[in-house]
């Protein structure tokens, strides 16, 4: 069974519905392919969507039932004095609104990447600061990430620095919102790389980490208040000029057990429409890939995704092309 679920932008006649599609294959099995608009879900709500929807059929109820209530207003009391707003993060979502939109059509590919759980601990030791031996190893996320800012930067033409990228993760756990909060609680931040001379992995896995780092429960709140009070001008589309790069370790689609034990042997996410510099999603594996198996789902123009397939870095840890599809 496959599983594909899908997040749009452009479609306000879907801003209060989900689409499903089930395509059973000839020779056995089927896909499941779930569409929403990203103003009514993130993909941590399409994951319980569709695992609520396999409870129905097995064990026959809903295991882990979603929760329905308002993001946490917060109290006088947990503002520390003197408390200035996370600048960086509201300036980010400023200038997303003030940026024009390019719709320019351009043909896109999306490509797979597997990673085992060996070939991420050896990301993340390259992506170690000061070596092997430094105890401040990276996430996978962070890890990962950098690798691709890294080689997708290449692609595209630039050899000392890096291209303009925006981190979109999920911050429930940071609000301390229970995992079945239904909503989206997905936060986009600018990273600013350290000036360097070249392409330096360990350097924009740090860059990655300090940005996540600094949002916390109160920076995220200041973002929420500043949304709540600029409600009619909160922009539709965000970060159309960067490259996005999501982190989706939150999502756990595998837990979806239908009946008769079917489980799902393959996963993709899409966010649409696909603009600026393309887009690159992190996911789980599945768990019998080992704890820190991921799959990288990259999104770039065609030429682009044929060179970054050929890039020396990536080949190093010779991850597994899982598809390739044609998006456009």
């Amino acid at each position: 069974m496959l599983v594909y679920w899908e997040e749009m932008y452009h479609k306000p006649y879907f801003w209060s519905t989900f689409y499903v599609q089930i395509t059973e294959f000839e020779d056995g099995g089927l896909a499941i392919g779930l569409s929403c608009t990203h103003l009514l879900a993130d993909p941590t709500c399409a994951t319980m969507f569709i695992k609520a929807w396999a409870d129905t059929t097995f064990p026959g109820k809903m295991m882990s039932p979603s929760f329905f209530y308002p993001l946490p207003l917060r109290s006088p009391g947990n503002t520390r004095p003197n408390h200035k707003p996370y600048n960086s993060l509201i300036n980010h979502y400023k200038a997303s609104i003030n940026k024009s939109i390019d719709l320019v059509d351009k043909k896109h590919t999306t490509v797979s990447f597997g990673f085992s759980d060996d070939m991420v601990r050896v990301c993340m030791e390259m992506a170690q600061p000061n070596g092997a031996n430094d105890k401040s190893s990276p996430s996978p996320f962070e890890a990962l990430a950098g690798l691709f800012w890294v080689c997708i930067s290449k692609v595209k033409g630039v050899r000392n620095g890096l291209i303009d990228m925006s981190i979109f993760v999920d911050v429930r756990k940071v609000l301390g919102l229970d995992k079945g909060f239904f909503g989206n609680s997905m936060v986009y931040n600018k990273v600013h790389p350290e000036s360097s001379q070249e392409n330096s992995l360990s350097q924009a896995a740090t860059s990655i980490g300090e940005v996540v780092a600094k949002m916390d429960n109160e920076g995220i709140m200041d973002l929420i208040e500043w949304l709540q009070c600029n409600d009619d001008r909160t922009p539709s589309l965000m970060n159309s000029c960067d490259l996005i790069c999501a982190s989706l370790e939150a999502v756990d689609p595998f837990s979806a057990i239908f009946e008769d034990g079917i489980a799902p042997m393959h996963v993709s996410c899409y966010i649409e429409p696909v603009l600026g510099l393309g887009k690159v999603l992190i996911l789980l594996a599945k768990p019998s890939e080992g704890q820190l198996s991921r799959v990288v789902m990259v999104t770039l123009p065609r030429d682009e995704i044929i060179k970054l397939c050929e890039d020396d870095l990536i080949l190093q840890l010779s991850p597994t092309i899982l598809m390739d599809l044609n998006k456009t």
